[in-house]
């Protein structure tokens, strides 16, 4: 069975299977065709957790997919791959100057990273999202631990390009931002499906503490 990730965006979700209550503008979104965001919350089986984008930025809906209605994914990775930022009409804003400078890196050290938030759902979707004053978020693969003296050094990689960047650390406990894993603190914030705890290792399950 399908078993989508936090970040995917996932097609296929229709405004008649939403919540009575739901609000017009998640309708008219679903209307067009928008895609949902896979979202990290618990989910019955055979559903998926998803959020729905409207055209203004307060405008986000939480709600749930069934798994069998979804036609299409897109993840961060495959965003990555096709590169699609090279041919945007806005190229000069930061987050596209950055992103074109950083999955050179990225790739270089071989990297599984993927492209998320607004500039990633207008990329996937082609349905404008972003902005010139958008940060570029960024989503690792990370399997295995990574160390602060790397996590460290992949900051610096993102300190040498332009505008606002977020990476976040996607471990099998959950994810963590890169920054705050390259701090010093001994615990950090790992976002899990059972929602936010603190960590000192977010590798590591047993370790996880409210």
């Amino acid at each position: 069975m399908l078993t989508p990730r936090p970040h995917d965006l996932l097609w296929g979700l229709r405004p008649e299977q939403l919540p009575q209550e739901a609000p017009a503008w998640a309708r008219a979104a679903l209307d067009g065709h928008v895609p949902v965001v896979v979202r990290r919350a618990p989910a019955e089986s055979g559903w998926v957790a998803v959020g729905v984008r409207g055209a203004a930025r307060e405008q986000r809906y939480a709600t749930w997919m069934c798994l069998s209605e979804v036609s299409h994914v897109i993840s961060p990775e495959a965003v990555a791959r096709a590169g699609r930022w090279r041919q945007h009409g806005q190229r000069q804003w930061p987050a596209l100057r950055a992103l074109e400078q950083l999955a050179q890196q990225l790739d270089a050290l071989g990297l599984s990273w993927g492209v998320t938030g607004s500039l990633g759902f207008e990329l996937a979707s082609g349905i404008a999202a972003a902005h010139a004053g958008s940060d570029l978020d960024l989503l690792l693969r990370a399997p295995d631990p990574v160390s602060r003296t790397q996590a460290r050094a992949l900051c610096m990689l993102l300190d040498e390009a332009p505008g606002r960047i977020d990476l976040q650390l996607e471990t099998p406990q959950g994810a963590v931002a890169l920054r705050e894993w390259a701090s010093e603190s001994p615990r950090v914030l790992l976002k899990t499906q059972d929602g936010p705890v603190l960590v000192s290792n977010p590798w590591q399950t047993q370790q996880v503490a409210a």
